[in-house]
């Protein structure tokens, strides 16, 4: 079968971000299928392009037996929210383009957001008929109306139109929580029958506890102390500035340490936030590479995860939960709804209410004063992820529904 993936973020070796498609792409081309891959040239971190991909539109790459193909666009996109925006629209009309040079594949795989890759699809559909998964890894636009990053209410109601066309143009729906599932349905976007469920997950083989590292702990700074480590984006709706809040209350605790890695619009601000503050309990490592992060995750003593108090995010299971529960590493938790219940169900972490500076200052300090019972979480975690969110096992699921769309078609 002939698998094209049309997705804005794929990653380059060394890039931080998530890898979820590089390990379905690398798993299905194991298994003999044909993978292509259709992306942008910019990082997802830090929106800047490689100088190799300056004054190219398309630079064709191999990534093992994947065919990558890097499409024009913007450079420096995480500067505003307006060359975002540019990237997202340079993206979807030279998706399309690059397309053109395909051979047709069996299935089309579209992952949003950003939705405006669904714009891409919507295009690519017009002069090619190929049958289509469109997958849904946040709920867009709601999310993006939610957080005040979309404020014109034109653009609101096109967004809302465009997201309204992908859902009917695709054979399938994927969605990565129950909740996506529902609030699809609740709105009549899409027939019950074509909704699926592949959630996130974790490659469990490579994120693991033993990874840990007191040398690279060392190399940190975070020797001799109790790291709670946040790693992902530093953007307006993950409200990591929240941790800094955090640290403040602890300031006379000084074996804690809150460390961060990870890039976005508000890393700089963060830094000179906590410069002005004096904070000596908190580190912001900016980004690493995608292969330094599971020894980094293993090497924390908890892991924590945030985002802003919204109703939006009740319905999100992020990534970097199924990290640190694959690295054996006890959770806090600042995010309510389907992550709560996931990290309560397991019993890998404790909760704070999201935006809630003391909750997480005091999560922290259980975890820091009864170390024993941080291990029984991270074990918890450990043991629920591999049993229910094996990347490897989640691969073959959506290789079915690829399969039985293609089938189908």
């Amino acid at each position: 079968m002939k698998i094209c993936i049309l997705y804005q973020h794929y990653l380059r070796p060394g890039d931080a971000g998530h890898n979820r498609f590089n390990d379905y792409a690398r798993i299905w081309s194991g298994l003999g299928h044909k993978v292509s891959v259709i992306t942008g040239q910019a990082s997802y971190m830090t929106g800047i392009k490689a100088p190799q991909y300056h004054g190219r539109f398309c630079v064709r790459e191999v990534d093992g037996p994947v065919d990558v193909y890097r499409m024009y666009v913007p450079d420096q996109a995480n500067e505003s929210f307006l060359r975002r925006g540019a990237s997202y629209l340079a993206f979807a009309l030279s998706s399309a383009w690059g397309y053109r040079g395909l051979d047709r594949p069996s299935v089309l795989l579209c992952s949003s957001p950003p939705l405006f890759a669904g714009l891409g699809m919507l295009l690519i559909r017009r002069f090619s008929r190929v049958p289509i998964v469109f997958e849904v890894r946040d709920l867009w636009p709601e999310s993006a109306v939610a957080t005040g990053v979309i404020r014109n209410r034109s653009m609101i109601r096109l967004m809302y139109a465009l997201e309204r066309r992908c859902y009917a143009a695709a054979q399938r729906v994927n969605v990565l929580t129950d909740a996506f599932r529902e609030d699809i349905l609740a709105r009549g976007l899409a027939d019950p029958a074509k909704v699926c469920f592949v959630p996130n997950g974790v490659d469990t083989e490579q994120q693991r506890p033993e990874l840990r590292s007191e040398r690279l702990r060392e190399e940190l700074g975070w020797a001799g102390r109790f790291v709670v480590l946040y790693s992902g984006a530093h953007g307006v709706a993950n409200r990591v500035g929240q941790l800094l809040d955090a640290a403040e209350l602890l300031r006379d605790r000084s074996e804690i340490l809150i460390a961060t890695v990870g890039s976005g619009m508000d890393l700089e601000p963060l830094r000179r936030e906590a410069d002005r503050r004096g904070l000596t309990n908190v580190r912001l490592h900016g980004p690493r590479p995608r292969e330094q992060m599971p020894a980094i995750t293993a090497s924390a003593d908890a892991c924590a995860a945030v985002l802003q108090r919204n109703d939006t995010f009740r319905t999100v299971y992020p990534n970097k939960v199924f990290d640190a529960m694959a690295c054996g590493r006890p959770i806090v938790l600042g995010i309510d709804g389907v992550a709560r219940d996931l990290v309560e169900r397991s019993g890998a972490g404790l909760f704070a209410e999201p935006e809630d500076p003391r909750a997480l200052a005091d999560a922290i300090l259980r975890l820091s004063d009864d170390r024993s019972a941080a291990e029984v979480m991270g074990c918890r975690g450990r043991e629920f992820v591999t049993q229910n969110f094996d990347r490897n096992r989640l691969a073959m699921r959506y290789l079915d529904v690829l399969q039985s769309v293609a089938r189908d078609y």
